[in-house]
């Protein structure tokens, strides 16, 4: 198999990959879509499209929807979604088999007068078809096929409506059911929808008493997952809000490593295809890029955080297909070489860094902080963290002038994780140079060492000094092999330590003790998944058990907080608080942050092996 066999074998079915609203069920690869709406009658209002986590409805004067994700089968065999607007109540369930599906909508509050219920159809993307209402039946046409879509409920008429193609409307005064294929009644629905579902819940209770977890963790990947026709692929950006504001969608460089990793605990095709699919934005120059936006825009003077190759060395240890890993490891070598001749000092540590270049489009990412302090950062991934404040930038090197602990050890990481892919492929002749790279990286980290202190520490590579700002990223030095069992101990007692980490919400994107803690804005101080994810992977090769197990234990509580009470999958959390909401500047959908599921399943043992050699 390659992988254009496997994505076009993918692309078929019921799926709701339209970027514009949760509530749309697609048909691939014709695009034919059914859209839920609806229009209440208090005071006239229509909801089109719903969406997770948006502050303020674009539409103006329209009230803004609350919706609660429930249930995302990888497979699309069951869905579940509720909402709450303009006091009402709603449930939207779905169930597909092959090229069926069933919707069961269900008002759990209504208003005095019910509201009215619209199901739209057309198609999507360009592609070739056309809607017609014959009676009470919705009829999709494609060049070959024809697609007839039936419903329960009682039929009404408003056409003081933003529709602009066929559509199916009833009064939603009770549970309303719609069938394709088939005409079915409401009990044949409601015992399609019950099945379904219940098979779903038999299938996640392999995981025990964390399948909470594995079904939040699923559900934040499965509602963010979305079809991008421009280039005929399946992609998993981090929000559909981000997407939206990006022109359609957008990727991130990490944030999409580990959407593919956190999809092959459940489904193989999206997780290959969000690591393949983030490699394909490749620059000409050999990184990947920070961010490409569905626009045309892209970072073209930074990457970010390498982690790439060690995604994807999880995601063989999971479904052990040799295929994925030669399809993608040359990209990956290209990008561990850029990194080693772009951001590697003479001592062997790394720093972060922003190239010069022409503005292509004139966003402010290509223009705000390129070939300065602030690009530097972005390329770290933690945007405005205080450990790069007032930090020189030298534009002859285009680096920072601060070798990081946390870029050398996820470099490291990076070179040990191709040396395993490696020798599963049989490219022996990398192996000498890859382990070159790891040894010159290991030898700079090194002398990032204070014993003083116990710790590693970032240094100024203008003045010698070492900057006493630390992050979660400081405890990556424990990716190097060449860290002792006593100086892993002594690195502990940072992690243990109220003054810096430790602490009922954690870990804190900056230290306890630094000025910048209490702004809890963004990076500075904010609990983020990707650190604890990254601190938990960096933990599975040593002999700290015990730290392992607590950081796994004190990410599950935090997570769980928010999930059981908001159904919120956040961007990143206050260390105050343990709250996601408080924050304008927290997605409340954005899938990284299931990472700090992922940290709870490894931990009690589902994910065999998870960070050991291969």
């Amino acid at each position: 198999m390659n992988y254009n066999e496997m994505k076009q074998s993918y692309l078929k079915g019921w799926h709701t990959w339209n970027v514009r609203s949760v509530l749309s069920h697609v048909h691939m690869p014709d695009g034919f879509a059914l859209n839920v709406a609806f229009k209440e009658y208090r005071e006239g209002h229509y909801l089109k499209e719903t969406l997770v986590g948006r502050f303020v409805n674009e539409y103006g004067r329209e009230p803004a929807e609350t919706a609660f994700p429930g249930t995302h089968a990888f497979d699309e065999s069951y869905t579940e979604m509720s909402l709450t607007w303009c006091d009402m109540e709603i449930k939207v369930e779905s169930a597909a088999e092959g090229d069926e599906l069933v919707l069961l909508v269900t008002p759990v509050k209504k208003q005095v007068r019910p509201a009215m219920l619209v199901l739209e159809g057309g198609f999507l993307w360009g592609k070739p078809g056309w809607v017609e209402k014959d009676g009470g039946r919705l009829i999709g046409h494609t060049s070959d096929k024809e697609y007839s879509v039936y419903t329960t409920g009682q039929a009404t008429e408003d056409f003081n409506i933003p529709v602009q193609t066929a559509f199916l409307s009833v009064v939603l005064d009770g549970p309303v059911a719609f069938s394709t294929g088939k005409n079915r009644s409401l009990t044949e629905v409601q015992e399609l929808i019950a099945s379904h579902k219940k098979a779903h819940a038999e299938g996640a209770a392999r995981f025990g008493e964390l399948q909470p977890m594995y079904e939040a963790m699923e559900s934040a990947l499965g509602w963010d997952t979305v079809y991008d026709a421009k280039h005929d692929r399946v992609i998993s950006p981090v929000s559909r809000l981000w997407s939206i504001g990006s022109g359609g969608y957008v990727l991130f460089c990490w944030d999409n490593f580990f959407a593919g990793f956190m999809a092959s605990l459940g489904n193989r095709e999206l997780a290959y295809s969000n690591l393949r699919e983030i490699l394909e934005e490749q620059t000409q120059e050999g990184f990947v890029p920070n961010f490409a936006y569905a626009t045309g825009q892209c970072s073209a003077d930074r990457s970010q955080p390498p982690v790439g190759s060690a995604m994807l060395l999880e995601t063989y240890r999971i479904h052990g297909e040799k295929w994925i890993v030669e399809e993608l490891y040359e990209d990956l070598l290209r990008w561990n070489c850029w990194f080693a001749e772009h951001r590697m000092n003479g001592s062997g540590a790394l720093c972060w860094g922003s190239e010069e270049i022409p503005v292509k489009y004139g966003n402010r990412w290509e223009t705000t902080g390129v070939h300065d302090t602030f690009g530097a950062a972005l390329e770290s991934g933690l945007d405005n963290s205080p450990m790069y404040d007032d930090v020189p930038f030298n534009k002859e090197t285009h680096r920072l002038e601060l070798e990081d602990v946390g870029l050398t050890g996820l470099y490291i990481l990076d070179c040990r994780s191709l040396i395993d892919l490696a020798k599963l492929i049989g490219r022996d002749e990398d192996i000498a140079r890859l382990q070159e790279r790891m040894e010159k990286a290991c030898a700079g980290l090194e002398g990032l060492w204070d014993e003083e202190n116990g710790f590693y520490y970032n240094r100024r590579t203008d003045t010698g000094e070492f900057s006493r700002r630390i992050s979660p990223t400081n405890f990556y030095a424990l990716f190097s092999p060449e860290v002792s069992q006593e100086r892993q101990r002594r690195i502990a007692e940072h992690y243990y330590n109220p003054s810096e980490f430790y602490g009922e919400w954690m870990l804190p994107s900056i230290a306890r003790n630094d000025p910048a803690y209490l702004d809890q804005e963004y990076w500075r101080g904010r609990v983020w998944a990707p650190l604890n994810f990254l601190v938990y992977l960096a933990l599975a090769r040593t002999e700290l058990e015990e730290v392992r197990h607590d950081l796994a234990q004190k990410s599950a509580k935090l997570f769980m907080k928010e999930w059981t009470e908001h159904r919120h999958v956040h961007e990143n959390y206050s260390a105050l608080t343990g709250e996601g909401c408080d924050s304008g500047n927290s997605d409340k959908f954005y899938h990284w942050g299931a990472l700090l599921c992922v940290i709870a399943l490894a931990d009690a043992g589902y994910i065999e092996g998870f960070g050991a050699p291969l």
